[in-house]
């Protein structure tokens, strides 16, 4: 068996959608399923159920599984060490933010668990440059959120988030169950500076220009609403200032949390480091 087959397998094993699969897999779906028909040859067995229902796992698949993880995790190891016996066994993560989510306590765990011998340097973002320095070359993956411009990039999603609207506490909209971005229309909402990658820009003020403070970090956010009660956009779920409120957007497209990394780098480390980060924003 392959390695790079056992990775298709764990996949599809995990998304349990050829679709999804093929999708994290930066592929199209005729060659992975032809991949998964040839080792299932191999194997000789069946490895999946498909129905109109969906796609499961057999009990062989199941066995498969435990083995395929074990056996990648292994080859990432051996790669972790062979990079570390050539002096190069370090890794640079750019963070987007807010490093306190808790996919990334569970991602640093479970990194550290797997590659104990790995230097890991991690660089915090503002919110000016979605890549957090990935195309400048200063990280060599990143935590992020999506939508930017993704020439050259690879991005691998790792979970998504509904989106809301911040606003003062004392402000009528606050008192709401929903909004609609029609709701802000004439509001004054904070936005980054000029520069900011445009499509980055536009989907966190909601998709057209506006006029506002200009903010760089996220507390510069808060700071705009909770003095000049500007508002802004956020996913839900943060942690804000009891004098804030956060209020769920009905017509606003959900925040993709990405790993992002240049097209082409080979490095083993980003490899591993994408496989747990989807683990691990999975639980």
């Amino acid at each position: 068996m392959e390695l790079r087959t056992l990775r298709y397998f764990v996949a599809v094993a995990e998304e349990l959608h050829f679709g999804r699969a093929a999708a994290r897999l930066h592929m199209s779906q005729p060659p992975l399923s032809r991949a998964i028909k040839r080792l299932e040859a191999d194997v000789g067995a069946v490895l999946f159920v498909r129905s109109p229902a969906g796609v499961t796992l057999t009990h062989v698949g199941t066995v498969l599984l435990d083995e395929a993880r074990a056996l990648l995790e292994h080859a990432d190891r051996v790669g972790a060490r062979v990079s570390a016996a050539a002096g190069t066994a370090h890794i640079t993560v750019g963070i987007l933010g807010d490093g306190t989510d808790p996919g990334v306590s569970r991602l640093a765990a479970a990194y550290r668990r797997s590659h104990p011998g790995v230097d890991i340097r991690v660089r915090d973002a503002d919110l000016t440059d979605p890549t957090c320095g990935l195309r400048a070359g200063l990280v060599d993956v990143a935590l992020t959120r999506a939508p930017f411009d993704g020439t050259a990039l690879t991005t691998r999603v790792l979970r998504t988030d509904q989106v809301g609207v911040v606003l003062r506490s004392d402000d009528p909209l606050a008192r709401r169950d929903r909004l609609r971005l029609a709701d802000l229309s004439d509001r004054r909402w904070f936005r980054f500076p000029p520069g900011t990658d445009p499509v980055w820009q536009s989907y966190w003020n909601g998709g057209r220009p506006r006029e506002g403070p200009v903010v760089r970090a996220v507390q510069e956010c808060v700071q705009a609403v909770l003095w000049n009660g500007t508002v802004g956009l956020v996913p839900l779920g943060h942690d804000l200032p009891a004098e804030l409120a956060v209020v769920p957007l009905a017509d606003m497209a959900p925040s993709r949390v990405v790993a992002v990394w240049n097209a082409g780098d080979t490095n083993p480390l980003i490899r591993s480091f994408v496989e747990i980060a989807t683990a691990a924003y999975r639980h």
